[in-house]
Parts: C-alpha cells; sequence; structure tokens
C-alpha cells in the first residue's frame, strides 16, 4: 500500500522507516527541510536504536522517501498525521498548531476514498473536528494513536503490544479494513486490535500516559515517606509488586518521569478536563506533576546536604542528561533539570550522557560537558546518577573510588548496590533508601 507519514519527528521518522520495512511504500512529508535531508541521506536526526537500518534499508528499496512538498502525498491510501502536540507556552493545554497546519496543508491533495490516520496525542474532541474539515474531499478520518517507548520504539512500531483504530459510525468498517491492511503483519501475529469512537481513541493515550505517571509517582511519594521513616523503598515495592492487581513494572523510585510525552500529556489532559467541566475527574494529576518534580529537587538538596550545604565551587558529576537510557531526549529531563540547577547554586558541574550531550549542550551551553565517563569521575567531590544507563549500573565502586576526589555517590535511580558501594568506603545516598 501506498502510505504518507505527515511529520517527520520521533514518531514520524520511526513510523514511516517501520512501514516501509513491512512492504509498504512510504512517502515522508516535513517542513523542516534540514530534517528531511538527514533522514534523506540515510542519517537519523536523532538516536534511536535499530532506526538507522531500517531507515537505510528502505532508502535502499525505493520504498522509502521524504521531501518537504505535501504534494507528493497525493496518491497514497493512508496517511498519517504525525506532528507534535507540546504544551501550549501560555498554558498547561495541548498546541494544536502544527496538527491543525498539517492536515490543512493535506486537503488538497486527499483523494475519493483516502483515510487520514492521526497518531499524534492530542485532547479529546479532535478527531470528530478534523473529520469534518477533510469530508468534504471525500476522504474519512480515524484516529489511530501510538504507544511507543522510546529505546523501543522500531520494536513497538513493527510489533505493538495492541493496536486501537478510532473510527466513524458510517464509514468504520471500511476505514478498519484499511487499516488492517497496513498492520496486516502485526494482526497476523495475533496483535490485539481495538476498534472503538473517535473520543475512546484520543482517550486512550492520555489515560495510558497518566496511569503509568501516577503509578511513577506514587512509588516517590512512598520513597518520601520511607525516607522519613527508615524504611526501603525498592524493597516495599518488591514486596506490593508481588500482587498482580499491581505489578513490579513502573515502580522504581527515583528523579522522576521527564520527556516529550508522560509530562506535558497529563496537563494537556487535565486542561482539556478542566474545559469539560470535569478537572475535579483528573484533579489528581496535579499532584502526579508535583511529586514528580519535588523529586529532582530532593536529589539537588541531596548534593548541597553532602557538601554542609555549601555546594559552590564543588566538583559535581552527573551522568545521564537524557530523561530516559538508550535515548538522546532531553525535553524535559529530570537529569538535566538536576544539572542546570546544580549549576545555578554555584556548583562545578561536570555532565556525561553516552548519547544526550549534543541537544544538552544547545539548551544549556553553560554546563560544562565531559567527553567520556571517566573524564566525568576525574576529581569529582560528588557523583549524580541521573539516568540509567547500563554504563552506569556497571560502574565498579573500587575502581571509581580511585578516579574521585571525595567518594560521594547520588544514586538517583536506585540503580547500585547499597551494600557494595558502602563495603568500598563510599557515602552512599539513594531515594528513599
Amino acid at each position: 500500500m501506498k502510505l504518507s507519514v505527515i511529520g517527520c519527528g520521533y514518531l514520524g521518522a520511526v513510523h514511516a522507516a517501520a512501514m516501509a520495512s513491512l512492504g509498504h511504500e512510504v512517502v515522508g512529508v516535513d517542513v523542516d527541510a534540514a530534517k528531511i535531508d538527514k533522514l534523506a541521506a540515510g542519517e537519523t536526526p536523532f538516536f534511536e536504536p535499530g532506526l538507522g537500518e531500517i531507515l537505510q534499508a528502505g532508502l535502499a528499496s525505493g520504498r522509502l522517501s521524504f521531501t518537504t512538498d505535501m504534494s507528493a502525498a497525493a496518491g497514497a491510501k493512508v496517511h498519517f498525521i504525525a506532528v507534535g502536540t507540546p504544551q501550549r507556552k501560555d498554558g498547561t493545554g495541548a498546541d494544536m498548531t502544527y496538527v491543525n497546519s498539517s492536515v490543512e496543508a493535506l486537503l488538497p491533495h486527499l483523494g475519493e476514498g483516502d483515510l487520514v490516520a492521526g497518531k499524534s496525542t492530542v485532547p479529546v474532541g479532535t478527531a470528530q473536528r478534523l473529520s469534518e474539515l477533510v469530508a468534504p474531499t471525500g476522504a474519512h478520518l480515524a484516529w489511530n494513536p501510538e504507544f511507543l517507548r522510546e529505546g523501543f520504539a522500531v520494536k513497538d512500531t513493527v510489533e505493538p503490544d495492541r493496536l486501537v483504530y478510532g473510527v466513524s459510525d458510517t464509514t468504520g468498517e471500511t476505514d478498519t479494513a484499511t487499516l488492517d491492511e497496513v498492520y496486516a503483519t502485526a494482526i497476523g501475529a495475533g496483535t490485539p486490535r481495538l476498534v472503538t469512537g473517535y473520543a475512546t481513541a484520543e482517550l486512550v493515550k492520555v489515560a495510558a500516559n497518566s496511569f503509568l505517571a501516577t503509578k511513577i509517582s506514587f512509588i516517590n511519594a512512598m520513597a518520601e515517606i520511607a525516607e522519613a521513616t527508615g524504611a526501603d523503598v525498592t524493597q516495599l515495592a518488591d514486596a506490593i509488586g508481588h500482587d498482580n492487581r499491581i505489578g513490579r513494572r513502573f515502580l522504581n523510585a527515583g528523579v522522576g518521569f521527564g520527556g516529550g510525552c508522560l509530562p506535558k500529556d497529563i496537563r494537556a489532559f487535565a486542561a482539556r478536563a478542566e474545559e469539560l467541566g470535569k478537572g475535579e475527574s483528573v484533579a489528581f494529576l496535579k499532584q502526579v506533576d508535583e511529586i514528580n518534580l519535588r523529586r529532582r529537587q530532593r536529589v539537588v538538596d541531596l548534593v548541597t546536604h553532602s557538601f554542609d550545604d555549601h555546594v559552590n565551587g564543588h566538583r559535581v558529576a552527573v551522568l545521564g542528561l537524557a530523561f530516559k537510557p538508550d535515548s538522546d531526549d532531553t525535553r524535559d529531563s529530570p537529569a538535566l533539570d538536576v544539572a542546570v540547577r546544580l549549576k545555578g547554586l554555584g556548583a562545578d558541574v561536570i555532565a556525561y550522557d553516552p548519547e544526550a550531550i549534543p541537544n544538552a549542550r544547545r539548551a544549556h551551553p553553560q554546563l560544562a560537558y565531559a567527553d567520556s565517563l571517566d573524564d566525568a569521575l576525574q576529581g569529582a567531590e560528588t557523583v549524580v546518577i541521573a539516568t540509567e544507563w547500563k554504563a552506569f549500573r556497571a560502574l565498579d565502586p573500587v575502581e571509581t573510588a580511585q578516579k574521585v576526589a571525595r567518594p560521594t555517590i547520588i544514586d538517583g535511580r536506585n540503580i547500585l548496590s547499597p551494600a557494595d558501594w558502602r563495603d568500598a568506603g563510599w557515602t552512599y545516598h539513594g531515594m528513599g533508601r
């Protein structure tokens, strides 16, 4: 099938390359010429494991192409809308500028029976509004939310854990059949498929992200109680995680969540609920957000306390800048935020991340960045683990102690063994441990 993908950022670039890898003919369209040039040359504009290989294979096969010309989308059977919905600058709601402009630009190139399939995370009610915009062209509209995890995005696209189609009452059967053809490989492998109305499909993504954010903030709230009582939040999470109704996944206390999805999505969901007159239904999300942000300050406080509250001029190594491992994404990253806050207090911050330094440097050139993990550790008076990269998990406490000026470590992700590090002579501080 011939497909177009409108928007070639993180979501769109992965979706376009993955669809081509499944045998579809795909054109990716974006207004950013520099990004398009890079993708067309087989270069990934961001770090995502496995993307480079399927991108280059798709280009070599001739099934994948990229352009800034929207007219190239003409003739495609399905047009995926994969543009960003960032937080509005004047509030907490979603900025719909890119979704609206991409659909409007696509309208002249739609044909009778074409399907516009939204993948962007949008406020509930968006699909109905856009369907009325698309209808005069003879095309149909569906909402097909994405559930990508950064670091696993290629696998999550090719082998999703579920497919959700939000379709209209009038063309739903036809549009479902079209999407089934797009995702024939996944459906053939037994992937669950749920067909819903527009509103349900729009709510699925924000509800899922809100639940995950709530689970993370819950265990971080327990970490605050654990710190006040001498309990160990990691053991607590292990104990309650054995309850199948709760589960252990995402019960990891630490510096909190970040990235381009969870923070802005829970704020946008709360803002939309207020518009619908149902703000009280998700009022708890404000506390989820507040707990999450408090954990960043807790790491900063642990660092300053290690210097008797006088951090000025002391060398602090911050290990990790991306919001999660296997990514170079620094959007709303707790790790980068901690580094910036410590720098603002006068600390001599040296930061290191295996992939995210270029993005961090563009946003915060005032920070000092190390070329290697060893360079970051040399002479550090306190080490902060801010992102749970495998290289940081694998640090040896005895060898690491020989590189630093003072063996003090703040384990902001609870990935190290407190006993091993303390036995090696370190002053160890975890999160709720």
